[in-house]
């Protein structure tokens, strides 16, 4: 194993030490995932007042493991996903591959599904194209691009940065929104 791996996974796992027959030994702990069951009773015994360290021995865990999902909500129970009205359907997402199987064009498909035919050739499009679409793979897809919060269009994209800020050089701090402190707004 090379050294960087080495350095790579310290870094991403946490450790913790133990005694084994007198000698002191780091051991990896495993990352730990709570299922939605798990995360909705969770945030239930959060709103009824009760400590991380009550939770977390509920579910034979730190206080540690439980911190991480409350803080990133800010404390607040996340409202629940659910799915723009305008947003295509799994059942219409299915429709798509079975269009494009039999040989119609987008066109045709969009009149099928009464969408407009852009919906659907930018649906095609983000996910792999005609002959690579999947209608379960899409569906993920776009539950995954519907997270918030996202970064600002700057701080994702470098060559956009770079054309519109042509003389920073690229080590220069900058703010969240990838322009230089100097450019941004004071409010």
């Amino acid at each position: 194993m090379s050294t960087l791996n080495r350095w790579v996974k310290v870094v991403i796992a946490t450790l913790y030490s133990f005694r084994k027959d007198g000698v002191q030994a780091m051991a990896y702990r495993s990352r730990i995932y709570f299922a939605d069951r798990q995360k909705s009773e969770i945030w239930d015994r959060w709103q009824r007042g009760e400590s991380m360290s009550s939770i977390g021995r509920s579910f034979d865990r730190n206080s540690s493991s439980i911190h991480p999902l409350i803080a990133r909500a800010g404390g607040f129970r996340p409202a629940e996903r659910k799915r723009s009205r305008f947003a295509l359907t799994l059942p219409e997402r299915e429709e798509i591959p079975r269009g494009l199987g039999v040989g119609a064009s987008l066109r045709q498909i969009s009149c099928g599904l009464r969408r407009a035919p852009s919906t659907i050739s930018r649906e095609v499009h983000r996910n792999g194209g005609s002959g690579k679409y999947r209608a379960a793979r899409s569906e993920g897809s776009a539950w995954d691009r519907a997270l918030r919060s996202k970064l600002c269009k700057l701080a994702c994209n470098q060559e956009l940065c770079r054309t519109l800020h042509p003389a920073t050089p690229p080590m220069v701090a900058r703010t969240d929104c990838g322009l230089p402190e100097e450019a941004v707004p004071q409010r």
